[in-house]
């Protein structure tokens, strides 16, 4: 009877996993087919509890992240994707709950325990946004101060989750939507374009790599986040306008075929 409890349960167990990546797959295929607009819901979250950034982040609109949107859309047509609206924001009500912070330098296994806590956390988050929202991120809001550096953000394929961590300031929106929209194509498979330095790969991290002189560069590769302006120097693009999807970027969202 031993036996036959500890095979039931080793069965169900291999029934959850084989469904959870069953699920993810079909996620992913259904996100990156590109047939349908996708729908990202945003849940600002007080990152330190103050009432400056609460009232700022009541004051939220879908309006207000209208230049990500153009930004996709763009960058989508540019590669040849048919679809009119590639992706679409929502902004839920906000979250008092601060999500699960990721390790820093984690090991595998920290990584994978934090990856399903968040998983749950934000499960237990969710709230009726208007529409079912293909991919979820959490946009923690922090006090701009000079000098002042954020923890990382992070983007998760599987869950189609994501993390952003930027400014609780009208200054700093635009800025803000680098970070959001790097972590939301991480969701959709896009992988980082820079070094563990932070400066861009060449070539797949640069916008242009074909430019002759390679430097001063005029735009940043979104997965690298930076502008490479001089052969050691590079600045943080000030807004989405002077960021593109590179090729490889491409490829890994399935806007461009892998043989291209």
């Amino acid at each position: 009877m031993r036996k036959l409890f500890r095979f039931l349960r080793i069965t169900i167990l291999l029934a959850i996993l084989i469904g959870v990546a069953a699920d993810a797959m079909l996620s992913r295929l259904r996100t990156t087919d590109w047939d349908d607009t996708l729908w990202v819901a945003l849940y600002p979250v007080n990152g330190e509890g103050d009432g400056a950034i609460d009232d700022y982040i009541n004051g939220l609109a879908a309006a207000d992240f209208a230049p990500m949107e153009d930004f996709f859309r763009e960058e989508a047509r540019g590669w040849g994707v048919g679809l009119r609206d590639p992706l679409r924001v929502v902004v839920a009500p906000p979250v008092a709950e601060r999500p699960p912070v990721p390790p820093v330098n984690g090991n595998a296994l920290e990584n994978i325990w934090w990856s399903l806590r968040f998983r749950f956390w934000a499960w237990r988050m969710a709230t009726d946004t208007g529409v079912i929202p293909h991919i979820r991120v959490f946009v923690v809001y922090h006090t701009p101060r000079r000098g002042r550096r954020l923890d990382h953000s992070v983007g998760l394929q599987k869950g189609l989750l994501g993390i952003a961590n930027v400014f609780a300031s009208r200054r700093m929106a635009r800025s803000n939507q680098v970070v959001i929209a790097h972590e939301i194509l991480h969701t959709l498979g896009a992988t980082d374009k820079y070094s563990p330095s932070g400066w861009p790969i060449y070539p797949e991290g640069y916008a242009e790599p074909s430019r002759e002189p390679r430097h001063p560069q005029r735009f940043a590769e979104i997965m690298a986040g930076r502008i490479p302006v001089s052969s050691g120097r590079t600045r943080i693009p000030p807004s989405l306008a002077y960021c593109v999807v590179g090729a490889q970027t491409a490829r890994e969202i399935n806007w461009l075929d892998e043989d291209e």
